[in-house]
C-alpha cells in the first residue's frame, strides 16, 4: 500500500511562499506589522495565528488566505466533520467560505475556550468587522473602548483599530465573524 502523502505544516507553507516572492522576515514584517520574531516563531511551527493575522500575512504575500490554509481544508475533507477548524492555544476557526478566492468578505466559525482570550497578539487590519455572538460570554476591546456581548448581541467596527476578544464565561463561546478587507 503507498505511503500517505504528510501535509505540509502551516508554517513550512509561509516560510516558502514569503521566500517564492523574495521576501525576507524583516520586509513581510514592515508589511504586515508584526513582528520578525512572532512570523519566525509561525514559521517555525511553534505557534500558530488566528484569522486576522492570517488575512494580514495574505494581503502581505498578495495571495488569497485559502492558499495558506488549503492543507487544513485537505484535512477536513479527510475527517469531513470538522470542515476545517484549526487551533491556537485558547482559540478555533472554520473558515465558513473556503472557496471565495480574491473576495472581499470573509467569515468564519470562531470558538474560543472558558476564561481565555487570544494569546500573544493584539489584532489589526484593513477593513470591517462583524462579530454576532452564538454562545458564551465574550468581551470586545477595540482601541480603549471595551464591550461585553452576550449570546445573540453583536458589534460592527473598524478593524484598522487594535482589537482583542476575550470569552469571560465559564464554557466556550462560539461565534460568528465577519471580515470585510478592501
Amino acid at each position: 500500500m503507498p505511503k500517505k502523502k504528510q501535509p505540509v505544516p502551516f508554517g513550512k507553507r509561509l516560510t516558502k511562499l514569503r521566500r517564492g516572492k523574495k521576501m525576507t522576515l524583516k520586509v513581510l514584517a514592515n508589511e504586515t506589522g508584526l513582528s520578525s520574531a512572532y512570523i519566525d516563531q509561525i514559521e517555525k511551527g511553534e505557534v500558530m495565528p488566528p484569522v486576522s493575522v492570517i488575512l494580514q500575512i495574505s494581503r502581505a504575500l498578495q495571495i488569497d488566505s485559502s492558499i495558506l490554509l488549503k492543507e487544513e481544508r485537505k484535512k477536513a475533507d479527510d475527517e469531513s466533520k470538522q470542515a476545517y477548524i484549526k487551533r491556537t492555544e485558547d482559540y478555533a476557526y472554520q473558515n465558513l467560505i473556503p472557496d471565495a478566492h480574491h473576495k472581499h468578505l470573509k467569515a468564519f466559525r470562531v470558538f474560543i475556550d472558558p476564561k481565555s482570550d487570544h494569546k500573544g497578539v493584539s489584532y489589526q487590519h484593513l477593513g470591517e468587522e462583524f462579530i454576532y455572538l452564538l454562545s458564551g460570554r465574550i468581551e470586545v476591546t477595540v482601541g480603549v473602548n471595551k464591550s461585553t456581548l452576550a449570546p445573540g448581541e453583536s458589534i460592527h467596527f473598524n478593524s484598522s483599530l487594535v482589537h482583542k476578544l476575550r470569552n469571560i464565561s465559564d464554557e466556550k463561546a462560539e461565534l460568528l465573524v465577519v471580515l470585510y478587507t478592501p
